[in-house]
């Protein structure tokens, strides 16, 4: 039985971008069957090729783990964008793609010709994303961007971390990230459009734009209430208890979604009917009365080990859960079960969580050395014209 093929298998893609946010997209992307050409600068590659230790194999491979995170299932051709020749081999490998995403500086590529008015009107069944800091307008629009930048401008950052610490980020490049996965849901729409229509477009996406975006409850609580929210450390702003509790020996999230659960917590912990109190019998009333109630709970989840409490509460149904680091998190049943970690190429790579019932995930090739497949392309597409 032949394999079966990934959804997007037929389709190209020119990625011209580096660091994270492209990246993330491409490679979803490419887990997805498309054939991913990843364009970069000759020497130096990709900035995060050098963003090591730890690197994978070899320092000299220029492979750091930061790297092989967002480029596996691609093709590296090293080109060089400042000159003549790198122009028109990049105009020939957009010839023969599907969709260009890039994520230089909003007009960076128009000196070479390669901007996205310039492609378009070229290849008008083009989908062309570009992705910045503050996207192609607006009085930003110069600024650099970058995921800590973004953080900070977009506001989560003065959601995250303690109520009397200082604002946090995240401990991943979570906006760079979310602003991947937004690009690669508007390309595969923008693809949608041009297969109904036969017309490309421009994608316009935002570092910043998508941060705000994804500020979800807490963003629609302020422009509901005009009331900044505050830090508050592990809590929820709407839902209480929705924290992490420390116990005897270590400590545990509790997440009570509703009055049902909240009864039921108290009686596992053998706590007074808590939930017969007027100020905690709902959860509005419990979110208003916050500071009231957790000197209540706080006492008899600390005199229990971690262990007992999740025992308890997972006995009563309600929602509890240990907080793991990387290491447990990667080598739990739950994450074998489900491929969280897989192996291409010989490096461990963290798995793709889409799971489909007729065209799986692929993962056909490992994160490219630099400018491994530079020749095969660039010869295949002459002989093509010759």
């Amino acid at each position: 039985m032949a394999a079966s093929k990934g959804p997007l298998d037929g389709l190209v893609v020119l990625d011209l971008s580096r660091i994270l946010a492209g990246p993330t997209c491409t490679q979803l992307l490419g887990d997805l069957g498309a054939t991913v050409w990843k364009v970069e600068a000759p020497e130096k590659g990709d900035d995060t090729r050098g963003w090591g230790p730890p690197y994978a194999g070899d320092p000299s491979d220029k492979r750091s783990a930061y790297y092989v995170a967002a480029n596996r299932n691609k093709l590296s051709i090293t080109i060089d964008l400042s000159t003549e020749e790198g122009q028109s081999q990049v105009r020939q490998l957009t010839a023969r793609a599907d969709v260009v995403i890039e994520n230089f500086k909003p007009g960076g590529l128009a000196k070479y010709g390669l901007d996205h008015d310039t492609l378009l009107a070229a290849h008008p069944q083009l989908v062309y994303c570009s992705i910045s800091g503050f996207g192609q307008t607006g009085p930003n629009r110069d600024k650099p961007g970058y995921d800590l930048m973004a953080q900070g401008y977009g506001g989560i950052m003065s959601l995250t971390g303690a109520p009397d610490g200082p604002p946090m980020k995240t401990g991943v490049g979570i906006a760079d990230v979310m602003c991947g996965m937004y690009a690669a849901t508007g390309i595969l729409a923008a693809l949608r459009h041009r297969d109904q229509t036969g017309e490309g477009q421009h994608i316009d996406l935002a570092l910043v734009d998508t941060q705000m975006a994804w500020l979800i409850n807490e963003g629609t609580n302020y422009l509901t209430s005009g009331k900044v929210p505050d830090r508050r450390g592990n809590a929820h702003p709407n839902i209480v208890p929705y924290d992490v509790f420390a116990t005897f020996d270590g400590h545990v999230i509790v997440a009570v979604g509703n009055d049902t659960q909240f009864a039921r917590f108290c009686a596992a912990l053998d706590l007074p009917p808590l939930d017969q109190d007027d100020r905690f019998a709902t959860n509005a009333a419990r979110v208003t009365n916050r500071d009231a109630l957790m000197p209540l709970i706080a006492p008899a989840l600390a005199a229990l080990p971690a262990k007992e409490v999740i025992a308890r509460l997972e006995a009563a149904k309600v929602p509890v859960g240990p907080i793991h680091t990387v290491a447990q998190a990667l080598s739990t049943d739950q994450a074998k079960a489900r491929g969280a970690v897989i192996e291409t190429g010989g490096l461990g790579l963290l798995g793709n969580p889409l799971n489909f019932s007729k065209t799986p995930v692929r993962y056909d090739r490992a994160p490219p050395l630099l400018g491994a497949d530079t020749e095969t392309v660039l010869n295949t597409l002459k002989s093509e014209t010759d």
